[in-house]
């Protein structure tokens, strides 16, 4: 049975569909022409639309009933019909979701005229005209009401009011000026804590006039000032002319790119308005659903009391790597990538100059950016094997379930692994199988419990495992994340969970990191932290990372710093400079580094290490 709107839209984070003017637009409908009357004229005209979005992965359909109340139809000659093309546009999104657990909100927007404000002398026809068009709209049988795009807070508050009267689900939804106001004036902060104070509304939005870039500083000024849960439907960026029609030019991309930050930040929908259509759509929905913080994981039990009858390894003795790291000795790693074809033999090269040069142990990434490489368990075994030097396994959650998961480690761990990082994954959009299914039966959080029960002698059915494994458990941390607290309280999650070291992403910026070490160092428990440094090469290089790899920030001091190379031979050397620099502001706070070789690069890896 599917659960009730609220209820939804208050646990998981939901994908609303794009806009309704600018595919009608798209598909030859005038721009004069009343789009909402369209529902009795070119009800299958409206019905694809809809089935457009649903096949995207939108979870939420808004009504073709924007402006089907009396005051605005009265121009169309309509204000006879208001009862007759309401119930058609909500008859129409539920013919066209029939078939799909897709929830139907009834799109409402402003009575108000262009440039009028409430006064005494309209403010009894508006109500009557909200009153007619909102009982007509849930007679039909809605999930909600959305009022959107409106301009005026005290005529939305009107509405809402009057919503309330029918017991129905209400958000309301402000548009806002690159100023970050209300068309009105009024501070957009100011405007959503009066919102989230009224009790009419159960949900707020932000929606229409600026584009996904703006809409991101909107969402940072007001995410922490409401409790309420906050929809997020910019448009695709700002509209140019060119051969008569207005063009929206921010692709998908671009769009679902901004989207992830919403959700980072604790939105609860996204959507899109003018400009966006079903290929927006279908990107975010399958970016944003295969994001741990979305998909619904399996609920994992840490074991909390030890078996008296199982003897568990002390986390210092778990391995070489593990007993310098708690001995209180600087540790090093170099992370080498597993090579896409089968001949491992230049991988094991390299691996053998990092065991000349003294390095601790080789991080072996899984399927780094959603690629397929050679199994990385087949790497790491054959580089203990052939070379003898320890590896620290990187394990994620996105292509196993937790069967497979399970007799991964416990293989691994019988084989000789003893060192893993656990990770939650790129989504396979970020690589070159978008179209891949993300498993994701649970994030870093519920794996880290896994191994720690393993270590316990338990599996995940609670089956008796004794031996135990003795896997030494790190996990990740970024510290440069979007939303810091948030990422801070994932972390404490981890360690709670069971984590005994973290190592970083990659380290551009010393004081962010050094702020969250001290952050974190105040939690119950600390762990030991293993930071990531990156030697970059080359301007591009830079770029790429801060644009491209989730996760990795760069300072725009470091891309200038970058930006000033002549030739190759600069760029490196510039790279190792920074490298350097921020390893050296460190190195009294951390534990170890990992450090990346770019390009296979071992060179500049080792170059890093030396001081």
């Amino acid at each position: 049975m599917k659960i009730s709107f609220l209820e939804k839209l208050n646990s998981t984070p939901l994908i609303f569909d794009g806009a309704m003017g600018t595919l009608l637009y798209e598909k030859g409908i005038f721009l004069n022409a009343c789009y909402d009357e369209l529902n009795l004229s070119r009800p299958d005209l409206i019905k694809s639309i809809h089935q457009e979005y649903i096949g995207a992965g939108a979870d939420v359909i808004l009504t073709n009933t924007f402006g089907a109340n009396r005051i605005k139809l009265e121009k169309f000659g309509l204000s006879d019909k208001v009862k007759e093309i309401n119930h058609a546009g909500v008859r129409i999104a539920k013919e066209a979701a029939a078939e799909s657990e897709v929830y139907i909100l009834a799109s409402v927007g402003s009575n108000l005229h262009s440039g009028e404000i409430l006064t005494s002398e309209n403010i009894d026809a508006i109500k009557e005209s909200y009153r007619e068009q909102i009982s007509a709209l849930v007679e039909s049988g809605i999930d909600g009401i959305i009022f959107e795009t409106f301009l005026d807070i005290e005529e939305l508050i009107l509405a809402a009011e009057i919503a309330k009267e029918f017991d129905i689900p209400v958000i309301g939804s402000m548009t806002l000026t690159k100023e970050m106001e209300t068309p009105k004036g009024l501070s957009i902060t100011v405007a959503m804590e009066k919102l989230n104070e009224c009790a009419f509304f159960d949900a707020l939005g932000l929606n229409c006039s600026i584009g996904p870039h703006a809409m991101l500083s909107a969402v940072e000024k007001v995410i922490d000032k409401i409790t309420k849960p906050l929809i997020v439907q910019p448009n695709a960026g700002h509209p140019q002319k060119m051969d008569g029609r207005m063009i929206y030019l921010s692709t998908p991309e671009y769009f679902t790119s901004y989207c992830k930050n919403y959700i980072s930040l604790g939105v609860m929908g996204v959507g899109g308005c003018c400009g966006t259509n079903p290929e927006h759509i279908k990107e975010m929905s399958r970016t944003i659903k295969a994001l741990t913080g979305v998909k619904k994981h399996v609920e994992i039990n840490k074991i909390e009391l030890e078996n008296a009858d199982i003897k568990v390894t002390p986390t210092e003795e778990k391995s070489n790597f593990a007993k310098k790291l708690f001995n209180n000795e600087k540790v090093v790693s170099i992370e080498i990538t597993p090579p896409r074809s089968i001949d491992m033999t230049p991988m094991l090269e390299k691996v053998q100059q990092c065991k000349d040069f003294g390095v601790d142990a080789i991080n072996i990434p899984d399927g780094p950016r959603a690629s397929a490489r050679i199994s990385p368990m087949v790497a790491a075994l054959m580089i203990e094997q052939k070379i003898g030097i320890e590896v620290i396994l990187h394990y994620c959650c996105r292509d196993r379930n937790l069967i497979g998961m399970q007799s991964d480690l416990l293989g691994g761990f019988a084989a000789g692994i003893k060192n893993y990082l656990v990770i939650t994954g790129d989504p396979p959009k970020l690589g070159n199988y978008p179209q891949a299914t993300a498993v994701f039966d649970v994030d870093a959080v519920g794996l880290t419990k896994v191994i720690h029960n393993l270590n316990r002698g338990e599996d995940i059915a609670g089956n008796p495992i004794n031996p135990p494994t003795s896997i030494l458990i790190g996990v990740g941390a970024n510290p440069c994340a979007v939303n810091i607290e948030k990422e801070i309280q994932h972390f404490y999650n981890k360690i709670d969970a069971g984590a005994e070291y973290v190592m970083t992403q990659p380290v551009f910026d010393a004081d962010t990191l050094l702020r969250f070490i001290d952050t974190t160092s105040k939690y119950k428990k600390t762990i030991p932290v293993v930071a990531g440094i990156w030697p970059l090469v080359s301007l591009k290089n830079a770029l790429f990372l801060k644009n491209e790899v989730p996760g990795v920030e760069i300072p725009d001091s470091i891309i200038e710093r970058m930006s000033k190379a002549q030739t190759k031979e600069d760029g490196v050397k510039i790279g190792i400079e920074i490298a350097h620099e921020i390893k050296e502001k460190i190195d009294s706070s951390v534990q170890g580094y990992q450090i990346s070789a770019p390009f296979g690069r071992v060179d500049l890896a080792l170059q890093v290490i030396r001081n």
